[in-house]
């Protein structure tokens, strides 16, 4: 996540934006590049088909998450989603969000949900993880408030 500016307060001017970590991009690249010559070296015809299939998932995976950069931006206007649809932009009179959490695998997750119009995006309800947005979804929502007023 980053600031236009290096105050650390919510101005006029400033945006602010969310996405995946890096480090978790660059991870995937390189289980990318590593098995391509696995996939090559591979001795029998049925290796080669499972480690291709695995190739192409993690290929998909890290396309989708270059793709999705950044995933929220925030400014004093409203905030801009990039989904794979592409980027949906709404001012803050037309969305509502809050921060949610259920229990997954025995733990609490938080969750990030912003509500738009149904008419602008199928479903109407974007969920944001930890994962998505590279910092917790609590403190995504209180900047959004301070952004927001």
């Amino acid at each position: 996540m980053s600031c236009d500016d290096d105050s650390g307060v919510p101005g006029a001017a400033q945006s602010r934006i969310w996405s995946t970590p890096v480090g978790a991009l660059v991870l995937c690249w390189v289980v990318a590049a590593g098995l391509v010559p696995v996939v090559w070296l591979a001795g029998s015809s049925l290796d080669r088909v499972f480690l291709g299939a695995a190739l192409a998932v993690v290929v998909v995976v890290a396309g989708c998450l270059t793709y999705l950069r950044p995933r929220l931006r925030a400014d004093p206007d409203g905030i801009t989603v990039r989904t794979l649809g592409g980027s949906h932009r709404w001012p803050w009179a037309r969305l509502s969000y809050r921060v949610t959490t259920s229990s997954r695998f025995g733990r609490t997750v938080p969750m990030l949900e912003i509500e738009v119009p149904e008419a602008d995006l199928t479903g109407g309800l974007l969920l944001l993880g930890r994962f998505d947005l590279g910092a917790e979804p609590a403190e995504v929502a209180e900047y959004l408030e301070t952004l927001r007023r």
